[in-house]
């Protein structure tokens, strides 16, 4: 994306933890053969509301990290996160000692960190006179006691950039991006901006999330209203489908290396694509902005007119595609508001059927696939889309990897508030 200093920001390295791969090439293999990561829980879930999960199966993180130490003080979300950083800055072929640290930035976005019951069931015990009852008297006296000392440090959402950042001596700009969603998108606008203010050479950006702990699975049906399908885990999540009945949750990470065009050049790294535009936006109150999605149509009208292209530009959209019933329609309205009668001619994939919703995670996770299609002129199908839905007319890629021409693509997030991100990529 040229600035106004005429800065072109550029993507060098992508690294991901999902549940159809850990790594960029598995997890392309997967998105171009139609394979599924979605399947029966691998924990106990008669009682859940739903049996379906999209989990990372085959993940040691003793593997993935550079030190096993730091597994106590890290929650599986920032075991994710971490790890795919660590692919991401090797993808870069970025070395110990390469980057100037001062000049070596974290943005990352990471979605909730729930306090699991098990973690505090001891406290609680040691403060009970008797069952079902709590002195809090001995909060201080019994309970404390029994919290181990750093557990604090597994629920902050800011440490998987602490975490990366440590890993890789990146002692630049750091911070942390908490919009659901749309996280992942958020914290790439922010490290673009500190690049562009000579701020920082190289920004590590990435967003991570685990929803399959119980209480998650409760909070999101709760909240997001999860598929009660029974028959097939593969064919749970059916986004813009007119039998949709819900999203599946899910965990995984993705990370990403941006820097300046000419420092890309400069050290021979190998580039994905250029971010040609970039932008945000939120609902607002009332029926009127929610219902037709004015978050995301202020993101994408924001995003197109900062990349300078216009609609019939658009090779691809890699779509939020949550796989509810009304946020499909909501984001169908803003595409139809955006696009007008553009929207039928192009191509709109939704890879929720593969890798389930995982807050700020599966935001991260589907850029990376945007840019493996840009990279190989590729767009994959969206699972389980069998009976169109007129209330969301989009050109849904059903029978995939459909091959383009067009090396353009936008990535969008939105969350059910109505907090929205778009970005505009081209491949170089």
């Amino acid at each position: 994306m040229a600035g106004s200093d005429g800065v072109r920001i550029v993507v060098t390295g992508v690294g991901v933890v999902s549940p159809i791969g850990i790594g960029k090439q598995q997890f392309w293999h997967s998105l171009t053969h139609n394979v599924s990561g979605i399947d029966y829980l691998s924990l106990p879930h008669e009682s859940l509301p739903s049996a379906f999960g999209a989990e990372v199966r085959n993940f040691d993180p003793a593997v993935h990290l550079r030190d096993r130490k730091f597994l106590k003080v890290m929650s599986r979300d920032m075991q994710l996160g971490v790890a795919s950083a660590r692919l991401a800055v090797s993808d870069a072929g970025i070395r110990p000692g390469d980057i100037d640290p001062l000049r070596f930035g974290v943005d990352f976005g990471a979605g909730r960190m729930t306090t699991h019951p098990d973690e505090l069931a001891a406290a609680v015990r040691a403060c009970q006179d008797e069952p079902g009852t709590i002195n809090m008297t001995r909060w201080g006296e019994d309970g404390l006691g029994q919290i181990a000392p750093l557990w604090l440090l597994r629920q902050l959402p800011n440490m998987p950039a602490c975490h990366v950042s440590i890993d890789h001596n990146a002692q630049g700009p750091n911070n942390t991006i908490t919009s659901r969603d749309a996280s992942a998108l958020l914290a790439l606008s922010e490290a673009i901006r500190v690049i562009e203010s000579d701020r920082a050479d190289v920004m590590i950006v990435g967003a991570c999330s685990s929803n399959i702990h119980p209480v998650d699975i409760a909070k999101f049906h709760r909240f997001e209203g999860l598929s009660q399908r029974s028959d097939d885990p593969s064919r749970a999540c059916r986004p813009f489908d007119f039998e949709r009945d819900g999203a599946v949750v899910g965990e995984g990470a993705a990370t990403f290396i941006v820097e300046r065009m000419e420092h890309a050049v400069r050290r021979g790294a190998d580039i994905y694509a250029e971010i040609i535009g970039i932008g945000g936006g939120c609902d607002g109150r009332g029926p009127a902005n929610e219902s037709t999605g004015m978050g995301l149509v202020r993101a994408m009208e924001s995003c197109l007119r900062r990349a300078g292209i216009g609609l019939s530009e658009i090779g691809h959209i890699n779509a939020q595609g949550k796989s509810t019933q009304m946020d499909d329609i909501v984001e169908s309205r803003a595409y139809r508001r955006v696009l007008g009668d553009h929207l039928p001619q192009i191509p709109v994939t939704a890879m929720k059927s593969f890798i389930g919703h995982f807050d700020a995670g599966s935001g991260a996770v589907e850029l990376a696939g945007t840019l493996l299609s840009l990279r190989y002129g590729e767009v994959p199908a969206t699972l389980n889309y069998e009976v169109p839905d007129p209330r969301c007319p989009v050109n849904v890629v059903r029978d995939g990897p459909m091959k383009v021409d067009c090396r353009t693509a936008l990535s969008v997030n939105r969350t059910a508030r109505g907090q929205s991100a778009a970005v505009a990529l081209r491949a170089v």
